[in-house]
Order: structure tokens, then C-alpha cells, then sequence
């Protein structure tokens, strides 16, 4: 059985995985996340989709570490299961694919870092996240990192210093999700957004990826610097050229990766 089990909507360019361990509760541990990473990186390198949905089955989204490997397993073991957690994090950033989360159910710990570092995140109306390793004496440092890049300090601050729960209507309000739906429309309404962005061209997508996250790491001046050349070297690509043409002929332009 697949940890992370693939669908692939080939006609939409659409890649779909969902977290297959509900006795677990989704929990992240090293096997999990390194079948999820070995998956994330299939799909980047054939290139197939142009959008993928990061989900778990009913009844939570992912409920973090699994504890019993922090506790369990020597110093090496648990730097090793951190570590993959990063590279993980790391290989949903680098992906050409815009990554979105889908997000039902209860959120903790890393499954709130691994909402974080996904590109997009549509939640349910029930869906609620918290990072309550402080609760039990082990502050969450790794998700800390996503959840700092995605919520306002305050309010990033409270979630992770008391360890109490936000909801989705707040994680909307707040930045941390796009979208929130009905429980019951969370799978059609995930799809739809997905579509929309499917439909345009990997490279595009790819490069624009790249460029949001590496400016906003910059200076304003420097990232007005980057984002001049980031322009000017695009508009030689083929895409570039397609799709202006076919904007000024009025027609559906024809993207290279079709």
C-alpha cells in the first residue's frame, strides 16, 4: 500500500496525492515523507501536470510528527527523520508544479508546515490548525518556519506560544489558506481551482513560481532589479511569443507544453 497514493488527471494536467494512513492520523514520519518526496519528484521530473493537490483521507489532514519516532529512535534517527521533513518542504518549493493543499479535518504540527509550504491551500469550513508542541514541552521549530512566511508575527506568535487552535475562517482571514468551502464541496471546489491554473503553461508557471519566492526574499530595489532582467529575458521565450500573438489574434493560444 502507497503511503501517498497518485492520481493523474492527464487531460487537465492535474496530479492528485492523497495521504493513505489514517490509523496514523496522516502523521508525517520518515517513511511517509519519504514516499511523499520520492512522488512530488516524479511528477516534477516527467513533467505531466502542471498542478498538484496535496491531500489525506477523512477524518484529519495530517496530525504532524509521529511522536513515537522522536521518542523512539536515537539522536541520528531523529535528525534523519527532520532532515527528510525539510527536503520535503524543500521539493514541494522547487517544484515547476504549483502545489495546493486541500485541507480537511484537523492540522497539527507539521501538517501545518506542510500547508505552509505549499503554493496555495483551499480548507473546509471545519478544518482547524494548531502547532501545540509547546503544550507538551517541544516547541514546533520546524513548522514555525512556514507558519511565520504565511501568517502575520502576532498572529504566527500566538499560534505557536499557546498552542491553541485556529480556524479556517480565521486562516482565511489571516493568510494562511485561500479558500474555505464547505466540508462537503472540498474535493469539486480544490479540482476547479486547480483548473484554473492548470491551463497555462508549465514553463510560465514554473518561472513565475521562482520568481515570487526569490523576490520577496529581496530588497525592494533588488528585487525590482531581478524582476527587470526576470522580464526581459522572458519575453524571448516561446510562450511569451505564442501567447502575446495570440492575444492580439484573439485566439487560444497553443502552450509548449501541449
Amino acid at each position: 500500500m502507497s503511503l501517498a497514493e497518485l492520481e493523474l488527471f492527464a487531460d487537465e494536467r492535474i496530479a492528485r496525492i492523497t495521504l493513505n494512513h489514517s490509523r496514523r492520523r496522516h502523521a508525517l514520519w520518515i517513511e511517509c515523507l519519504t514516499n511523499l518526496t520520492e512522488t512530488l519528484q516524479n511528477i516534477a521530473a516527467d513533467r505531466n501536470a502542471n498542478v498538484v493537490i496535496i491531500r489525506a483521507y477523512d477524518p484529519v489532514f495530517s496530525a504532524g510528527y509521529d511522536l513515537h519516532e522522536v521518542v523512539e529512535g536515537d539522536s541520528q534517527e531523529v535528525q534523519a527523520l527532520f532532515q527528510q521533513c525539510s527536503e520535503t518542504m524543500r521539493v514541494i518549493r522547487n517544484a515547476p508544479q504549483i502545489v495546493i493543499a486541500q485541507v480537511s479535518g484537523m492540522v497539527t504540527a507539521t501538517g501545518c508546515q506542510l500547508v505552509g509550504a505549499s503554493d496555495l491551500a483551499v480548507a473546509s469550513s471545519s478544518a482547524q490548525f494548531a502547532t501545540p508542541g509547546v503544550k507538551i514541552g517541544y516547541f514546533s521549530g520546524a513548522p514555525a518556519v512556514h507558519v511565520t512566511r504565511n501568517l502575520p508575527r502576532k498572529i504566527a506568535a500566538e499560534l505557536l506560544l499557546t498552542g491553541e487552535l485556529l480556524s479556517a475562517a480565521d486562516a482565511l482571514r489571516y493568510g494562511m489558506v485561500n479558500r474555505v468551502v464547505d466540508d462537503g464541496e472540498i474535493g469539486e471546489a480544490t479540482l476547479k481551482f486547480a483548473r484554473l491554473i492548470a491551463r497555462y503553461s508549465l514553463p510560465v508557471l514554473a518561472s513565475g513560481k521562482r520568481l515570487l519566492y526569490q523576490q520577496m526574499e529581496l530588497p525592494e530595489d533588488s528585487a525590482l532589479n531581478y524582476a527587470t532582467i526576470f522580464m526581459a529575458l522572458q519575453s524571448a521565450s516561446p510562450d511569451a511569443k505564442e501567447g502575446i500573438q495570440s492575444f492580439f489574434a484573439k485566439r487560444t493560444p497553443r502552450w509548449s507544453d501541449r
